[in-house]
């Protein structure tokens, strides 16, 4: 069956293919009774536009795409939510992409924001360098990126203060009487996974200053890895298979830290009894998990649509008059949020002063 052309329209209606095409992109020097005829033809027809074709005259799909490092983790819908959100109110589409965590940008990267697909796009998470966004990106594509730092690209960005989380988490530990505490970091040089473990040692430090009863920063103590349960279960269970003693465990994700509870109820250890766990995002599954995990709680919703709107602002400038060299557009900006402690059972050895509970 052929498809319907605007060609069809036209002669359907009664008219020239340029006042089916005026009628389809919302020109106004069309007569009111002409349009009404042009569009009840298009019902007649079930036409539909060429979106695609539409977007190379226009220059605008209203879509815009979203990365994510994996779709798997409950972390990354929230935000997903806050961007469609923001981006909804005026008039976008959110394309979801998934990037499986991978190092570069592959080539479905290149030909979706080279190809007039979308008009604009947010890096959410993802873990790739700025040189080659740089040559991938086209300079008049609006970018923001959110939760992980891309040092060196020029675009808007939000994330939490994760040097923060992991001075929070790693305190409380020591609050609930931790010594040891074992850290389940995420990969080597994502800019998250720093921060918290950046923030895990600030605290190990200034707790040692503070005489609580030498806390350790043992370099045993310090595990790297992927942002997922297997690996917070394979490297617990290292952990506990090599005898290594520890009566904490900072996670730096919840994921990771689902798995270090699976492996402690396989090794008989009690939490928070004998091991005191907490972690980082607060996805739904931590205050479902056994026990309900305590955890470093991320806005996740509000950075969404934070990040949203910032495409949205860079959207709206895009489309205005070229501003005169006088007036050259600003420079990227940057949002910092903060995060909050959610105790539950997996450290409440004791009631914690000054602790948000749930």
């Amino acid at each position: 069956m052929s498809r319907t052309t605007m060609r069809d329209v036209a002669r359907e209606a009664g008219v020239s293919i340029a006042t089916v095409s005026r009628v389809v992109n919302g020109v106004d020097a069309v007569a009111e009774s002409t349009r009404r005829r042009v569009l009840e033809a298009i019902r007649r027809l079930n036409y539909s536009p060429n979106l695609v074709a539409k977007s190379l005259v226009h220059r605008g799909t209203r879509n815009v795409a979203l990365f994510v490092p994996d779709i798997m983790n409950p972390f990354f819908p929230a935000i997903a939510r806050g961007v469609a959100d923001a981006v909804a109110s005026e008039g976008y589409t959110v394309v979801l992409c998934n990037t499986d965590d991978s190092t570069e940008p592959g080539p479905h990267f290149e030909r979706l924001l080279r190809g007039n697909f979308v008009d604009g796009a947010i890096l959410c998470g993802t873990a790739w360098d700025a040189a080659p966004l740089s040559e991938l990106i086209p300079a008049d594509l609006p970018v923001v990126v959110m939760d992980r730092r891309v040092p060196g690209l020029r675009a808007d960005s939000v994330e939490i203060d994760n040097r923060l989380g992991g001075l929070m988490a790693t305190r409380h530990l020591l609050d609930v009487g931790c010594r040891r505490i074992l850290h389940l970091g995420g990969p080597v040089g994502v800019s998250t996974a720093e921060g918290r473990l950046a923030g895990y040692l600030e605290a190990l430090c200034s707790g040692a200053a503070d005489e609580r009863d030498a806390a350790e920063a043992d370099s045993d103590l310090i595990t790297r890895g992927p942002f997922r349960a297997e690996s917070g279960y394979s490297r617990t269970r290292a952990a506990l298979e090599s005898g290594l003693s520890f009566d904490g465990i900072f996670a730096a994700n919840d994921l990771l830290a689902l798995g270090a509870l699976q492996a402690l109820r396989q090794f008989g250890r009690r939490v928070p009894e004998d091991v005191a766990v907490i972690g980082f995002d607060d996805i739904y599954m931590a205050a479902l998990a056994l026990p309900p995990l305590s955890t470093v709680a991320q806005p996740t919703y509000r950075l969404g649509t934070i990040a949203g709107r910032m495409l949205m602002d860079r959207l709206d400038r895009s489309a205005s008059p070229a501003q005169p060299p006088a007036h050259p557009q600003p420079e990227p900006k940057r949002v910092v949020l903060e995060p909050s402690l959610r105790i539950r059972e997996s450290t409440r050895r004791e009631r914690v002063q000054g602790s948000e509970e749930e």
